[in-house]
């Protein structure tokens, strides 16, 4: 295509002419697409980026201005295109690093296979220890502790008194707590 046709295809693309377009896909869509190519060293992204440059340059054709180049016009859109591109996929992998050390730190905080050994230990050892209370203090403190009753929800259960339930309960923890320090 010589300058002449180059420059009255350009006017009728302006105009909304497609066969003006489809000229003008066909003339330049090696030139950009090899510039990406070289520049992605990616078939796939080189044609997404293509497509988009030739997408943006229709839309803004009647910017285009004649002083210029029309394939110099198209590498600059190419390129910004290009370049937002990087942008948009360094932005999603710093997203993804800082979602990655959240997730690392909540995995820090479980408790190890030794922490748990402990806390499994010292479960058993507290199990011993209520154990040896009477049966009405054990009952209290398994519907508080272990089923986690609040002390209405109890009072209701033991069909007594709230205050009742309270003190059963001070005077088991009392009671544990001395079995243990004994120990």
């Amino acid at each position: 295509m010589d300058k002449i046709n180059l420059q009255e295809t350009i006017k009728n693309a302006k105009s909304g002419s497609q066969i003006a377009y489809s000229k003008l896909l066909h003339h330049f869509w090696n030139e950009v697409y090899g510039f990406q190519l070289i520049r992605t060293e990616n078939e796939n992204d080189a044609e997404d980026i293509t497509v988009q440059t030739f997408s943006k340059a229709f839309d803004k054709i009647a910017t285009y201005n004649n002083a210029y180049e029309f394939k110099t016009w198209l590498i600059t859109i190419s390129k910004n295109i290009h370049i937002d591109l990087i942008r948009k996929r360094k932005r999603t992998i710093l997203q993804t690093a800082s979602s990655n050390d959240v997730i690392k730190k909540v995995l820090d905080d479980a408790p190890s296979a030794e922490d748990q050994l402990i806390t499994e230990q010292n479960l058993a050892t507290l199990l011993q220890h209520i154990k040896k209370l009477k049966p009405h203090y054990q009952e209290v403190i398994n519907l508080r502790y272990f089923n986690e009753l609040s002390y209405a929800d109890i009072a209701k259960e033991l069909n007594e008194p709230m205050n009742n339930v309270k003190v059963k309960l001070l005077r088991a923890k009392k009671l544990l707590a001395e079995s243990i320090k004994k120990k």
